[in-house]
């Protein structure tokens, strides 16, 4: 049967019994998270607290790998590094779990591992939960300190994104030990260089993958570079409310938006420079501009960079940005002024940089003539021009020539070729020569006279070319009806042709089935008729049979009969002298039992009179204890309370304060926080 458990259900895995965990936020539903290659239960150990929750991870069909085993027994060395204690595994097998797996065939390879209490960083986006900048930064260092950790072991996570980071910052759960602030989970994908390459590889999460980069797969140990990069920067501007307000929604950056020029994208930066420094905002702007993950920074240049990091100045720069006026921006220059220049965009100081970067980048995408690539510039840019400046009319004019080259319209296919004397040039050098020669009127005279002939052969011509255009548009659509008519008809002539050789199929069928029919149909009947001759036949047999049988049975019986005659009256007698006997030992076993059962009963009495004394004892040791903040020797006492109590607890409910004391016993049991009352 699958695998569905209910909250409280009991499974036994490696000798060690585990009850299903209830989910806090629904109750009456097993605590159960979903993600891409399987479902995680919790798992509470039944003599342990919820401290010491283990995962259990339930792959679906398409990752229940053999190789699982390999790779976990690789992982667990691991364990020890901080932010990876779920590399420490344990991987259900027929050989170990056989009997669980066989009533629970989904079990097979699954991974029992420790469980992680905390928010998943993904829960911190979606629900807009603003940080202090202290919280921000000691995030950012954990997960580049996690990161730089893998890097010099050669390991790299594969699919790094908010939901496989875990917070254990934020649980509300005591953790034992000294866990680190943040840790990664679903590492099935993990790259090092013992782990075999995973069948299915997966190609980043929305908002984490770097489109230049990923077209297949992640899998090298670069893999984590820009997915980590995005996640530090998203950790550090948390504490930023303008940041926190623009999210997209599961995740900072909409997947459309990675690695292009966005709003998004100048926010995080100014943010992160205004913030945290130059040296943090411009490792973010290396992996934005990154054209592979190789070129990403590492994580441990990003664990130097926010170890110098202060997070007293980024609450500060917060505040100052916060209070400071709305001045607007600076008015530009003037466009006729002598700088003007349209290969200089008028934009802020903090994207002028990037704004001229990308201009010439798309003008060398046009000369490499690649208009689509170059049209995506142009369009990314657009948005960051100051309006009505020169930069902004080139713009537009590059927008609208490539996107009329790669989109054409019908009536420009074939273009009409425009006259000498409509040409650009020629009318330069015709307004230059009626400047040269306006002092003579009867020069400008002939010129206007010119101009009018050329004026009316220009309308002509354009007149012509139209009919010309509408001509061959006209013949154009013709063509593409008749076309379009002959491939409906053979499209037609096609389904007709199916539509016949599929009834002669089906009537050839049901002729086959007809005769096979008729064949089964002379089978059955000439079986059942030997069935009649055998049964008739065996019928003589069985009647011949019972009469001789019945003659035996009557001889036997009269014997038996005589036997059963003498040994049933010896019987008779025996039993009678052995009813007598039986009574007097009853007799005397009632009167032992008497006595036994009153010694039982006055030891009982005292035992439970020293019971209750001892309970009281361990109560008041457990007591004071906990006033001597001895917190494991007063849960010790509790337990030996509870076991105690546990042991008659019928009788203990009626005694004293004793059933107060067990009720303050489990609350303290619960929740160590609790403080025990003085009974």
């Amino acid at each position: 049967m699958s695998f569905q458990p209910n909250p409280g259900d009991e499974v036994v895995i490696n000798d060690i019994a585990y009850t299903i965990g209830q989910h806090p936020a629904a109750p009456g539903l097993a605590y159960a998270q979903a993600g891409r290659q399987g479902i995680v239960y919790q798992l509470i150990p039944r003599n342990g607290s919820i401290s010491g929750a283990k995962a259990l991870k339930v792959f679906f069909p398409k990752f229940r790998i053999p190789a699982m085993v390999y790779q976990s027994e690789h992982m667990e060395p691991y364990s020890e590094l901080p932010g990876l204690q779920v590399c420490k595994r344990d991987v259900l097998t027929p050989e170990r779990n056989g009997a669980l797996i066989g009533e629970h065939p989904d079990l097979l390879y699954a991974v029992l591992m420790p469980w992680v209490q905390g928010l998943t960083w993904f829960d911190v986006i979606s629900d807009q939960k603003q940080l202090t900048a202290e919280e921000s930064l000691k995030l950012a260092r954990a997960l580049a300190g996690t990161g730089s950790a893998m890097e010099q072991r050669g390991l790299a996570h594969c699919d790094l994104s908010a939901p496989n980071v875990m917070i254990p910052f934020f649980s509300e759960v005591e953790n034992l030990g000294a866990p680190s602030a943040v840790e990664l989970v679903d590492v099935e994908q993990m790259y090092g260089s013992k782990m075999d390459r995973p069948d299915a590889l997966l190609a980043g999460s929305p908002g984490y993958a770097a489109h230049r980069a990923v077209h297949s797969g992640l899998w090298s140990s670069y893999a984590d570079r820009f997915a980590g990069a995005v996640i530090i920067a998203e950790m550090l501007s948390w504490s930023d409310s303008t940041i926190v307000e623009k999210a997209w929604g599961e995740s900072y950056f909409d997947q459309h938006e990675m690695q292009t020029v966005s709003e998004r994208y100048f926010a995080m930066r100014d943010s992160l420079k205004n913030r945290w420094g130059s040296k943090i905002s411009d490792l973010f702007i290396r992996a934005w501009e990154s054209h592979d993950l190789s070129s990403c920074p590492t994580f441990g240049e990003w664990f130097v960079a926010l170890a110098s990091a202060n997070a007293s100045q980024a609450e500060a720069a917060s505040q100052t940005v916060a209070s400071a006026p709305d001045t607007g921006v600076a008015d530009s220059k003037s466009a006729n002024g002598p700088h003007s220049s349209t290969s200089i965009p008028e934009a802020p100081t903090g994207q002028e940089a990037v704004v001229n970067r990308l201009f010439l980048q798309a003008r060398a995408l046009e000369d490499e003539d690649k208009p689509a690539a170059a049209l995506e510039v142009y369009r990314s840019l657009y948005h960051f021009i100051p309006a009505n400046s020169a930069m902004q009319m080139e713009v537009e004019a590059a927008i609208t020539g490539l996107d009329a080259k790669l989109n054409p319209k019908e009536e420009d296919v074939q273009p009409v070729r425009v006259p000498f004397y409509r040409s650009k040039k020629f009318m330069i050098s015709s307004a230059v020569l009626v400047v040269l020669l306006a002092g003579t009127v009867p020069t400008v005279k002939i010129l206007a006279d010119q101009a009018e002939v050329k004026k009316q052969e220009e309308q002509e011509a354009a007149r012509l070319a139209e009919i010309k255009a509408a001509e061959e548009a006209e013949a154009a659509k013709a063509a593409a009806l008749k076309q379009k008519e002959e491939e409906k008809k053979k499209q037609e002539a096609e389904a007709a042709k199916l539509e016949a050789e599929e009834k002669q199929k089906l009537a050839e069928a049901q002729k086959k089935e007809e005769e096979r029919k008729a064949l089964q149909a002379k089978y059955d009947k000439q079986a059942k008729y030997e069935a009649y001759l055998a049964k008739q036949e065996q019928q003589k047999k069985d009647a011949a049979k019972k009469a001789l049988q019945e003659k035996y049975d009557k001889q036997a019986k009269y014997e038996a009969y005589l036997v059963w005659k003498k040994e049933h009256d010896a019987q008779v007698a025996k039993q009678e002298a052995e009813r007598k006997a039986a009574a007097e030992a009853q007799r005397k076993l009632e009167a032992q039992k008497a006595a036994e059962e009153a010694a039982r009963k006055a030891a009982l009495k005292k035992k439970r009179a020293q019971n209750v004394v001892t309970l009281i004892a361990h109560y008041n040791k457990a007591y004071n204890a906990q006033k001597g903040k001895k917190i494991e020797n007063a849960e010790s006492y509790a337990r030996d309370f509870k076991n105690l109590y546990n042991s008659d607890a019928s009788y203990f409910k009626g005694v004293g304060k004793v059933a107060a004391r067990m009720s303050a016993i489990n609350k303290f049991l619960s929740n160590n926080n609790y403080n025990l009352p003085n009974l």
